[in-house]
């Protein structure tokens, strides 16, 4: 895994670049439930091992916003943005999950580079391509486009 630095007024020289693999984490089954209790989302297809070994996966499978919530860590490993006062998740154009993430599995991410916009005198908006892949799998089990914004620090020019 390779963390890309870039300074915030450069980030459009990334465009057409693909960051990663990031570093594989473990999607375990107290993973799982620690995020079905914080979204009190208790479906037994996620929470229930003997249930969900009789259903369609075999096992229990992670939430599909369980996996787009560990974009945060895996943007983190792979891009560090300076010069920026913050930078704040603006949203997503498209998430797809065409995949499970089976309970026990491990997953890893790539991100491209689409876009970089200045969309306001010291804000960058970047529009990133993530793709998260299952070890061992032969589909990816997200793809997101996810909005950047990074802001100038105060008092120049934000």
């Amino acid at each position: 895994m390779t963390l890309t630095t870039v300074h915030m007024d450069d980030l459009g020289d990334l465009v057409g670049r693909d960051l990663g693999p990031s570093s594989w984490i473990e999607v375990d089954q107290a993973r799982i439930d620690a995020f079905a209790g914080a979204t009190e989302d208790h479906q037994w297809i996620h929470t229930d091992p003997v249930r969900a070994g009789a259903g369609p996966f075999g096992t229990t499978i992670a939430h599909g916003f369980l996996t787009l919530a560990l974009v945060a860590p895996f943007l983190e490993a792979l891009l560090k943005v300076e010069g920026a006062g913050m930078g704040v998740n603006y949203g997503l154009d498209r998430v797809r999950f065409p995949a499970s993430v089976p309970a026990g599995s491990r997953v890893r991410a790539r991100i491209a580079v689409v876009a970089v916009d200045e969309v306001a005198a010291g804000v960058r908006q970047a529009r990133l391509e993530i793709t998260v892949e299952v070890e061992g799998g032969d589909r990816p089990v997200c793809v997101a486009v996810l909005l950047c914004r990074f802001y100038a620090p105060a008092g120049d020019g934000a």
